[in-house]
């Protein structure tokens, strides 16, 4: 299923399924307070962004310190490898829901209720911020706790009345720290309305830093050798760029032209730097259109160049990265490589990387445009946030890092 069909069938059939839902549960009586009991075996929900399972990690860490039990994920099959890069979460307590169609997406949902109550979850977080069906599968998880955010007050956004801890979202302090308030609200014997009332300091979102052997680097230093011939890495600085973003919000795109036109100027600039042009394999053809435009030998098209529990490796023998604002920014956040990302529809101090950033974003009037009080949905169909960025703006402010490679 595509995005857009995600979203209507979770606007349309989610909003009706979760008031009959919270009526019926309440009804009958399964939705009724019942004594706080201390969280043990605690499952988060998150679907569908493979960036969120690294801004949650903190939290997750944080939560794994206080309970005396076990942690459980749920996400969506596509997503699930994007866990394994911390493996905060056990191999054997993550379910993945099949997002394929209709079919297997109910059945895998129904095969969920089934593993909660194997499992004896007895706590859900529902990290998501407006989708109804995780608030469905929280409520009928069969969970004594469920922590979640909450509208409150706010317009739109209706997502049934589930959970027994409602956090306020705060859309002006990063997501990370929302999904701190998140499990303290949860470890939290008292109700609080809203949760969580406390300031979160930013060394609580610290990012874990995953450990890269020196094979692991040699590994991936020969698939580049490969790909670049007479690659020395004491002589050639890696750079790596990623154009690509994800079909969620196409207008963080920036032009593949303005990519071509950076990358020239790094290659000029520095005339033994080679530049990586990053991506799954499925974006091969659109870094091929890339690599044809800049026309340079050092500009390798590297998309499926390493699998994907590979990509640390890639990223700890590199110099940094220019990506667009997704799933890299925040992967390579558990090395110490620096990351320069381009914002424009969203914005840094909400979802920046946690790891060595820089971002660049223009701050227009109209931007942020999407939230999660419009379903991260614009009708923008200019992005002039991302537009009125110039390849010598990036450029100049790669500067500095180029400078320190000679």
């Amino acid at each position: 299923m595509n995005v857009d069909t995600m979203r209507a069938i979770d606007r349309y059939a989610g909003i009706p399924l979760t008031f009959l839902g919270t009526l019926l549960t309440k009804t009958a009586g399964l939705l009724r307070s019942a004594p706080y009991q201390k969280p043990r075996n605690v499952l988060l929900v998150e679907l569908s962004e493979m960036g969120s399972a690294i801004l949650v990690d903190p939290a997750m860490r944080k939560l794994q310190s206080q309970i005396d039990g076990e942690l459980y994920f749920v996400i969506f099959s596509k997503n699930k490898v994007s866990l394994q890069l911390l493996n905060t979460v056990k191999e054997e307590n993550i379910f993945t829901i099949d997002e394929g169609g209709m079919v297997p997406l109910a059945l895998s949902t129904l095969r969920f209720f089934k593993w909660c109550r194997e499992k004896q979850i007895d706590s859900v977080i529902d990290l998501e911020l407006f989708s109804r069906f995780t608030a469905l599968m929280t409520g009928f998880s069969g969970a004594t706790n469920r922590v979640g955010f909450h509208s409150f007050h706010n317009e739109g956004l209706y997502r049934g009345d589930f959970l027994t801890h409602k956090v306020a979202y705060n859309p002006h302090q990063h997501i990370a720290k929302n999904f701190v308030a998140l499990v303290d609200a949860l470890m939290s014997s008292e109700q609080q309305l809203p949760f969580t009332k406390r300031i979160i300091d930013d060394s609580e979102i610290a990012i874990a830093k995953t450990e890269v052997t020196e094979t692991q680097k040699r590994e991936v230093l020969e698939i580049i050798a490969e790909k670049y011939a007479g690659f020395d890495p004491e002589v050639n600085p890696v750079i790596l760029v990623n154009s690509n973003a994800s079909d969620l919000l196409p207008q963080r795109r920036w032009d593949r032209e303005n990519y071509c036109e950076v990358i020239k100027k790094v290659l000029a600039y520095n005339d033994k730097a080679i530049v990586l042009l990053t991506g799954a394999p499925a974006e091969f053809d659109g870094a091929q259109a890339l690599a044809d435009c800049v026309n340079d030998a050092r500009c390798i098209n590297f998309a499926g160049g390493v699998k994907f529990l590979q990509l640390p490796h890639l990223y700890s023998v590199c110099a940094f990265m220019l990506t667009n604002d997704s799933g890299p920014a925040h992967f390579a956040s558990i090395t110490d490589m620096h990351t320069f990302v381009i914002f424009g529809p969203e914005t840094p101090a909400l979802y920046g990387s946690l790891g060595p950033t820089t971002p660049i974003f223009a701050g227009m009037a109209c931007s942020p445009c999407v939230s999660a009080a419009n379903h991260r949905k614009t009708p923008c169909s200019d992005n002039q946030c991302i537009k009125v960025i110039t390849p010598e703006w990036v450029f100049e402010t790669l500067k500095p890092k180029l400078d320190a490679l000679a």
